[in-house]
């Protein structure tokens, strides 16, 4: 999402759709990389991390043709379900979680966000660690800073992966990540780094590609620190009665779940619903489709993504993999 990884969309940010380009000539990149130079010097940054950083930095077209002209797409909820909460992620998550059982205990006693969406995110925005792209951070970032059609944004994100590389969280050959400047296996564009990222294995680094242990701890902390409630669920599937009005499905309008089962909602397997808090209805695909009732947590998930299907299928890949 904007805050963390500032690309608004209903997928991982390795299928984002592309901004609109304004390309600028080339013989401007010397004096637009001069005048990052500057203004990282004057914030504090380093000349010998300027140096390393920025010495063989060149424009990558790939990058801007990847921004440019990416195809745009939408699809139902029933299809992006299809194509990403699959069978083969979910085994996979099953896997990857007895790898790291205790480990996503400890990050859950620290952070208070239950192993099933921490787990989710990183199955979704990676592979578990598997994709996490391999573009040079700095030349991406650098790239769009110059010539795309957001150039504030990506120097500003520019100049938080040069604080990065300051701080010595990783080197600039290692810091890698999507074309847009997405990072690691927790996909996080770098302002969020340097708000979220966490050294959990306790080297003095807060190493988001290879240390999983930093990986699983950033995403909770992220989510904790979004108001994600400790001891509370993202939300659930349900089943409505037909005939229900499809107005009632509002994301922003909460009812107590005594109210939902006034109206003949119920879980999908038949059990009528049961607690004291509120939830707001979703109907995805509209009448007729799949139903859920999600609580406040969804609202922590959706702020790592803005999108209702990337939040539901965070929240269905981990509860099916830890089932």
């Amino acid at each position: 999402m904007l805050a963390r990884r500032s690309l608004l969309s209903s997928l991982p940010l390795a299928l984002a759709l592309p901004a609109t380009l304004a390309r600028a000539a080339p013989d401007d990149f010397a004096g637009f990389l001069a005048g990052v130079r500057a203004e990282a010097r004057r914030s504090g940054i380093a000349a010998a991390t300027l140096e390393r950083a920025l010495d063989n930095v060149r424009p990558n077209q790939t990058v801007l043709d990847k921004l440019n002209h990416a195809p745009e797409f939408t699809m139902t909820w029933a299809q992006y379900r299809a194509m990403l909460v699959t069978d083969k992620r979910i085994e996979e998550g099953r896997a990857a979680y007895r790898r790291n059982a205790a480990l996503f205990r400890a990050v859950a006693d620290r952070y208070g966000v239950a192993p099933p969406v921490v787990l989710g995110i990183w199955g979704l925005e990676s592979s578990y660690g598997a994709k996490t792209g391999d573009y040079r951070v700095v030349d991406s970032l650098a790239t769009l800073a110059w010539g795309s059609g957001r150039r504030p944004f990506f120097r500003s994100e520019l100049m938080a992966a040069l604080r990065i590389l300051d701080h010595g969280d990783v080197a600039p050959e290692r810091m890698t990540g999507s074309y847009a400047g997405a990072m690691g296996q927790p996909q996080f564009m770098p302002t969020s780094f340097l708000r979220f990222a966490v050294d959990f294995q306790g080297d003095g680094r807060r190493d988001i590609w290879t240390s999983t242990p930093d990986v699983l701890a950033s995403i909770a902390n992220y989510l904790a620190r979004n108001h994600w409630a400790p001891g509370k669920t993202w939300g659930m599937e349900v089943a409505v009665p037909p005939g229900l009005d499809p107005a009632l499905a509002d994301r922003d309008e909460r009812r107590s779940l005594a109210e939902w089962r006034e109206f003949g909602v119920r879980r999908v397997d038949g059990r009528p619903l049961a607690g004291e808090e509120e939830a707001a209805l979703l109907l995805p695909d509209g009448a007729g489709g799949e139903a859920f009732l999600v609580f406040a947590n969804f609202a922590a998930i959706r702020r790592y993504n803005p999108s209702d299907f990337y939040a539901l299928a965070v929240g269905l890949i981990g509860e099916d993999a830890l089932a």
